[in-house]
């Protein structure tokens, strides 16, 4: 094997595959790159049996061939390489030259024989989507993805799609988070569960505004292709939570208020909150209609502030784990939203003023 090729065009695809290199495998070779070179250009690949990337970069290939490389220690070299151009090249006895400028590295490699073959989706379920929407649908979610391994039904986010609209949902047990785009009518209809692991490497190679990227899914994996970028993920099995079964149907107290004044003023109050610390919560009551009062009050010290707001049904006093609001109203655009209180003690839910675009629903914390 001997190429050319752009020590930062190779950067960045090396930072992208290497979320996929396994590290903790008793298998040498899924902790390296699999490196593959022919006359379309070069092929990066990390796979760790689970989630599988691959990244299309362009160069001028004068000897086709293949090889798998340390990704430790090729992504520290190729970062630090002096020169705009970087030439590779691998012999008959595995060994790697990396040369750029005056610099020349010679590594111990892997035969590319041994490399696990990622597994191959079909095209027979496929959706084509903008990168900028899956993107921000993903981003949205995310962050209520269980950790919980005793729960895996919960350690990724359901992807639906009903012919018109897709849906992604994370559940974690203490709180839920929605998103709902329409996109046209002409969408299959799918279900599956994709891991959070799969969803946040998603995430970082969705970066064309006006770009699209083609979901396929089969019975087990799920491919996202965006041309130059392809990620391969184990799907997770089983019945998701019926998402729709958890919001409240009715609620007692409906309040219309300035995200921003209540993300900001949550903010501040948890500047007092001992990290982690759920018996510290964030307290939100109301005094009268037009008043939203949110206390905080900890060893350190203790706040109070007001915020102005538009109330309608009983007055409410709850306890809620301050980072979860926070993480709703940061992934909200709106200027104005409506929280659903079902009294004290029951679920709390934000939602658009006007419209279905996005549910975050809130468990409160027992007084």
């Amino acid at each position: 094997m001997k190429l050319v090729i752009s020590r930062d065009n190779l950067v960045e695809a090396i930072s992208i595959v290497q979320k996929a290199v396994s590290t903790r495998s008793t298998l040498p070779i899924l902790d390296g790159i699999l490196i593959e070179a022919d006359a379309k250009g070069v092929k990066l690949t990390g796979y760790d049996l689970e989630t599988g990337i691959e990244a299309l970069v362009e160069a001028d290939v004068m000897e086709e061939g293949a090889i798998v490389i340390p990704s430790k220690v090729f992504g520290e070299i190729v970062r630090k390489l002096p020169d705009e151009e970087v030439a590779i090249s691998s012999n008959e006895r595995m060994v790697i030259d990396i040369e750029s400028g005056t610099s020349k590295f010679s590594i111990n490699g892997i035969s590319a024989e041994g490399f696990p073959t990622i597994p191959v989706v079909g095209d027979d379920n496929k959706i084509i989507l903008n990168q900028e929407i899956l993107r921000d649908m993903i981003s949205q979610t995310i962050f209520a993805i269980s950790t919980d391994e005793g729960r895996p039904i919960l350690n990724g986010s359901l992807f639906e799609s009903d012919g018109k609209n897709i849906n992604v949902v994370s559940i974690d047990g203490f709180r839920m988070a929605h998103r709902k785009k329409e996109i046209g009518e002409d969408l299959p209809v799918m279900k599956f569960l994709i891991p959070g692991k799969a969803l946040h490497e998603a995430a970082r190679i969705l970066t064309g505004k006006d770009a699209e990227v083609v979901i396929y899914a089969s019975t087990n994996h799920i491919l996202f292709d965006t041309g130059k970028f392809r990620i391969v993920s184990r799907l997770i099995n089983g019945e998701f939570l019926d998402y729709h079964a958890i919001v409240p149907k009715n609620s007692s107290t409906t309040m219309i208020v300035d995200k921003n004044a209540v993300l900001n003023a949550v903010e501040r109050a948890s500047l007092i909150i001992q990290k982690e610390d759920r018996r510290c919560p964030v307290n939100l009551s109301m005094d009268n209609e037009e008043t939203l009062v949110i206390r905080s009050s900890t060893e350190l010290g203790n706040l109070r502030e007001e915020v102005s707001c538009q109330i309608t049904g009983d007055l409410i006093n709850v306890d809620f784990n301050h980072k979860y609001i926070m993480d709703a109203l940061r992934a909200i655009d709106d200027d104005t939203v409506k929280f659903l209180f079902s009294g004290s003690n029951g679920p709390s839910v934000v939602v658009p003023v006007e419209g279905d675009g996005y549910t975050y629903l809130i468990l409160p914390l027992r007084k």
